[in-house]
């Protein structure tokens, strides 16, 4: 008898986290959903007002800037990566580390940097017409860093590490065997074993990258590259026009959706190697000293772009406008930027864990694939996403709104421009990688642990917190800092949806780079990147911790 209470118990408490399950997922989906109503409407003389002047540019734009980006990216990455995995070279144990540290810095931060540090005005042309006695810019061609060129040269020591941590991964479980056999027969190992076994991965790199390119929306506005993502926050914002943001928000998913069924496809595909055989890692080439000297100066070439200058750009400057006034306003920015980011991932956390915990105990297929179709908000730009919520946020304030005026009652709810409408944008974007991480720690655990427990008439809750959470407190704790951290770097959400008067790090650094006083706000990009540091280190501890699994 106890043990069929026990049952019943067990029963009723997963169909509550199943049920409590399907309404998170509905309000992590219906953004989207109304996105994808609000693009039905008719708005032909908008379109055909795009079509004869912008629309070409905004599709072009993007595709030269992918095109770009991608490939110069998959040079620096493929290269970096090989390197690294193939000789053992002079420093090379710490450049394999800061290899990754561009990936700390938000993109439109080191757009900041370089447009202070290469314009007409900066340090460096200055220098030159003092050292060649030029008198003007007509004397002498230098390129303008607010370009196509620009955008693509930041963009890509931006994002690179995307592809470089990923293809590394690869290049070191492949095994050894293969280059050997590839060496008898006179063949490269690089050319005809390395980067056709590292195909899925740098696939799945690439896909990454030009996801990002496609949602940056803080450095092609300040490059003044006019992208989709930029089109959309003009119609929205400078036209007023929801629909035709939104039709063209559909347009530029399309792009997403197919680089994200890219990338899922090649992570398929990505476990190539029999783990029986060993791979080379550790197993390095021997080289003279002059190729000590030229491989350290290629892999020094991202650091030292991508990184190094920036920070120092942004250091000198902070130097410059360091006062009393400037660090209590930077004091304020900071907690308000600390304070939602902690609290939105901690959301973001709890209602991941309670999707997972129902799919993996409660579920079948079609509610896995909802539950995956949650996700789905990550692969949206901010600025995208923005446009979701606004739409569904708003008709349900007119919706309450409306119900209490039929009962003579004039509450006159706010949500738009309310912390609410804030916390759940980042809810359904970044919920993505709170699934991911807790999921991939929960399917580790043998189901075999709670069973047991259910037969000796241990309660499902009881089971739950008192044995897998603290199996899974690892895969919780890195997705948490990871969200933390993209949510304290994110701009374009922040940006349209924040409360009057609410300053973030990134809002922050924004306003002041968009006046062109990157001084007054070089102290809040400094501790962007600082807290931006914080999941490379994490991610690098990950990597090396597979390799050994492996």
């Amino acid at each position: 008898m106890k043990l069929d209470l026990s049952l019943s118990y067990f029963k009723n408490l997963l169909n509550f986290w199943k049920n409590t399950s399907y309404i998170l997922i509905i309000l992590l989906l219906t953004p989207i959903a109304m996105l994808i109503l609000y693009s039905f409407q008719n708005n032909f003389e908008t379109w055909l007002h795009l079509f004869n002047t912008k629309l070409s540019l905004y599709f072009f734009n993007t595709f030269f800037l992918m095109l770009g980006v991608g490939s110069f990216s998959l040079v620096i990455g493929i290269s970096c990566a090989w390197i690294v995995t193939k000789y053992k070279f002079f420093l090379s144990n710490y450049i394999e580390w800061a290899l990754l540290l561009p990936a700390a810095i938000p993109a439109y931060i080191v757009a900041y940097s370089y447009t202070d540090f290469l314009e007409y005005g900066g340090i460096v042309q200055t220098m030159l017409r003092d050292i060649f006695n030029w008198q003007s810019s007509k004397e002498y061609y230098f390129p303008d860093i607010r370009s196509m060129i620009g955008a693509i040269f930041i963009l890509s020591f931006a994002l690179y590490p995307y592809i470089y941590f990923i293809t590394k991964a690869a290049f070191r479980s492949t095994p050894k065997s293969l280059f050997d056999v590839a060496k008898i027969h006179g063949k490269s190992g690089f050319i005809y074993v390395a980067l056709p076994m590292a195909r899925p991965a740098i696939i799945a790199g690439l896909s990454l990258v030009l996801m990002e390119t496609i949602s940056d929306f803080g450095t092609v506005e300040f490059l003044a590259v006019e992208t989709i993502t930029l089109g959309i926050f003009n119609l929205w914002l400078g036209m007023n026009n929801f629909s035709a943001a939104s039709q063209l928000s559909i347009l530029a998913f399309t792009f997403i959706v197919v680089l994200l069924g890219i990338e899922l496809s090649a992570r398929k595909n990505q476990k190539f190697n029999d783990p029986r055989v060993s791979s080379f890692e550790n197993k390095f080439d021997e080289i003279n000293l002059r190729q000590n000297i030229i491989l350290l100066s290629i892999c020094l070439i991202p650091i030292i772009f991508g990184f190094i200058i920036p920070v120092l750009i942004l250091i000198n400057l902070s130097l410059q406008s360091l006062n009393q006034d400037n660090f209590s306003t930077f004091l304020e920015i900071s907690i308000n930027s600390i304070s939602i980011s902690f609290f939105a991932a901690f959301l973001i956390i709890l209602f991941s864990f309670i999707i997972v915990v129902a799919v993996k105990y409660h579920g079948g297929k079609k509610f896995a694939f909802l539950s995956t179709l949650a996700g789905s908000g990550y692969a949206f730009p901010g600025v995208i996403l923005a446009l979701g919520t606004t739409f569904f946020l708003s008709l349900v304030q007119d919706s309450i709104n409306t119900f209490f005026i039929t009962f003579d009652v004039n509450w006159n709810l706010t949500i738009i421009g309310t912390f609410t409408a804030l916390l759940y944008t980042y809810i359904c974007r970044f919920n993505a990688i709170g699934i991911g991480y807790i999921n991939s720690g929960i399917q580790r655990i043998s189901p075999n642990l709670l069973e047991a427990g259910r037969l000796q008439g241990v309660s499902f809750e009881k089971s739950l917190f008192k044995i897998i959470f603290p199996l899974i407190r690892p895969s919780i704790l890195t997705g948490f800092l990871i969200i933390f951290v993209d949510i304290i770097k994110e701009l374009p959400v922040t940006l349209l949806l924040r409360p009057f008067n609410f300053e973030t790090l990134a809002t922050y650094v924004y306003q002041y780079a968009k006046e062109e006083m990157l001084e007054q706000s070089a102290l809040a990009a400094l501790l962007i990147i600082i807290i931006g540091i914080v999941p490379v280190i994490v991610l690098n501890k990950v990597i090396n911790l597979s390799y050994k699994k492996q």
